[in-house]
């Protein structure tokens, strides 16, 4: 997978595409790491180029939320189409993220 960030006026821009499985999460550790930077106070990923995810991906998207919320920042999950849709449907993300 690949991941780009982005920090702007408070919100880091996360883009993520490929395919978000369980080698990926030290790559993803960096972003958690990042969005708990006091000058963040939102965290948006975007998700609109990632293909496939699993549920080690899902897991990482859990453990993100949770450091958000813990750190008080909002959380926006962006773009989801296809498989990961899917998945975020199946994982009833939208009852526990913000999905656009």
């Amino acid at each position: 997978m690949d991941i780009r960030q982005e920090l702007t006026h408070g919100t880091l821009d996360v883009h993520m595409s490929g395919k978000f499985t369980f080698p990926d999460h030290l790559g993803f550790r960096d972003v958690i790491d990042k969005m708990n930077a006091g000058d963040i106070q939102q965290v948006v990923l975007n998700v609109e180029k990632m293909d496939f995810i699993d549920s080690a991906g899902l897991g990482m998207l859990l453990l993100a939320l949770d450091a958000a919320e813990k750190n008080h920042k909002k959380l926006v999950i962006g773009g989801a189409t296809g498989q990961v849709k899917k998945m975020f449907d199946l994982a009833r993300f939208e009852n526990m993220f913000t999905l656009n």
